[in-house]
């Protein structure tokens, strides 16, 4: 197939429509992580449909001293990878297609969520991400729109944009991209030297650690509801060794409303070995949250949450995370 790369939204509304559109928005710069979005895209678009790839480095969501001049530009590279993946179309509109006139005086508002977490670090950030998806949104005239989940609070707010203001737009997250080494796949890798890249991956170093003392004291919780109620059960497993056990399982399971701190605990120890390095990790923030709106979960909270990092290595800001699942106390997880 040969992608065609389009500049305008009349040459994209020329288009002959058939089957479902779905779109990957990116900022270009695009990696394996990417592809995997736009593979998605083409399964839920279906062989008839179309998949269209946004390339657009949005001004907006760039605070001062933030990246935007340096901000990888590679167009052609990612015209051919899109082709490769599966895109029927790249859309790489200019900076005056997407805001005739200058910047826009109206604006979509992340509200409260927005000034947590990377809304706090980078205040503005998510309005103007919003901004720019709500206008590609209208520009692309999608069925379905797919995002990483490693961008786990902007995907939030979108799905929360589009839910509140009735966009009538399927919107689907895809799991995070990793390589080898565990480091989650950004267009911003590339700043990184040797010595960085190796303290960046402290981050998902935590990360990691977060989810084995979770994935550890949920084995230990079911384990705990195996173990019998009765005194002549528990007469019989002693016997054959498996009182101490039932008694360990047991002191755990009531350990389960102070799980969120161990796994808070445990990525912790881990980002704080990061700030010995050569060069040091810088943490931005540790926080396991909600998703539905990005507080932090009480420790006998239950259900999905998001254990999320962000830290500065030399001049690059790197953001991570990992979803976890909290199973309510008694319930087989």
């Amino acid at each position: 197939m040969t992608t065609a790369l389009l500049s305008t939204a009349d040459e994209l509304h020329a288009r002959v429509r058939h089957g479902r559109r779905a779109v990957v928005m990116t900022m270009g710069a695009l990696h394996e992580g990417h592809a995997t979005l736009i593979r998605a895209a083409r399964e839920a678009a279906g062989q008839d449909g179309e998949v269209v790839v946004t390339v657009f480095v949005n001004p907006l969501q760039f605070g001062a001293g933030e990246d935007l001049d340096r901000y990888p530009r590679t167009l052609e590279a990612d015209l051919k990878l899109a082709e490769q993946a599966g895109a029927d179309a790249v859309f790489a509109p200019s900076v005056d297609e997407v805001y005739p006139g200058g910047q826009p005086q109206v604006r979509v508002t992340a509200g409260p969520m927005g000034t947590l977490l990377e809304g706090a670090s980078r205040p503005g950030h998510f309005d103007g991400v919003l901004t720019v998806v709500a206008k590609l949104l209208h520009l692309t005239r999608p069925d379905v729109a797919l995002f990483g989940q490693k961008d786990a609070q902007q995907l939030a707010v979108i799905r929360r944009m589009v839910r509140d203001l009735n966009f009538g737009i399927e919107i689907i997250g895809v799991p995070t991209v990793r390589e080898g080494d565990g480091l989650a796949l950004s267009s911003r890798n590339r700043y990184l030297s040797a010595d960085e890249r190796r303290t960046a991956l402290t981050l998902s170093r935590a990360l990691f650690a977060g989810r084995d003392r979770h994935a550890a004291q949920e084995a230990l919780r079911a384990r705990a509801l195996e173990v019998p109620s009765t005194r002549a059960r528990a007469e019989a497993l002693s016997a054959i060794g498996e009182s101490r056990a039932a008694a360990d399982a047991h002191a755990v399971a009531k350990a389960v409303p102070n799980a969120a701190a161990a796994v808070r605990a445990a990525a912790r120890a881990v980002l704080d070995e990061g700030v010995h390095f050569d060069p040091p990790l810088e943490l931005d923030y540790l926080a396991l949250v909600d998703p539905a709106d990005f507080t932090e979960i009480d420790d006998d909270f239950t259900g999905e949450a998001v254990l999320a990092v962000a830290a500065r290595v030399g001049t690059t800001r790197l953001i991570d995370n990992i979803p976890l699942t909290f199973a309510a106390p008694g319930a087989a997880s």
